[in-house]
């Protein structure tokens, strides 16, 4: 009977053992966790922005912020649909979908994410090559990037 009990408790310690490690496992983590990125929107301005990614696993999100690019129209929270296409070396292209945004008046600064897509383990993704697309109220701003971001590509677990 102790060797049974014995055995239990030795395998309900190694399962709490083997839970607690996974507690504390690190999550996946991109590098860097924010970028600078110069941008061109045509008559909606152009300047730097910074990009800050997210990752859980294979899913990762991005959110832009600019000063130098402003709001077309005034928009309510989560009403501005977004796409941010980032390439990888090859040139393919990973696309971030979404419309997550504060709310925002006319001229304001753009803050748009968190957006959604799916990457892959050793993924590196520039915005270089790449482009967003933002649609309110019938009104699209597309905006290109004018060189590579800063400090580097985000690279992915």
């Amino acid at each position: 009977m102790t060797g049974r009990h014995l055995g239990t408790g030795a395998a309900l310690a190694a399962g709490a053992l083997a839970v607690t490690g996974l507690a504390v496992a690190p999550a996946a983590a991109v590098t860097p966790r924010t970028a600078t990125i110069t941008a061109d929107c045509g008559a909606r301005g152009s300047g730097s922005g910074t990009l800050t990614a997210t990752q859980s696993g294979t899913t990762a999100t991005m959110t832009l912020k600019s000063a130098a690019i402003t709001a077309p129209v005034g928009v309510a929270a989560d009403s501005i649909t977004a796409r941010l296409t980032l390439v990888r070396p090859d040139g393919t292209a990973v696309t971030f979908t979404g419309t997550r945004n504060p709310a925002m008046a006319a001229g304001d600064p753009v803050t748009i994410g968190p957006l959604t897509g799916t990457v892959a383990s050793g993924d590196r993704l520039e915005g270089y090559g790449g482009s967003l697309r933002m649609t309110a109220f019938g009104i699209t701003v597309t905006c290109t990037a004018t060189g590579p971001q800063s400090p580097g590509p985000f690279v992915f677990d």
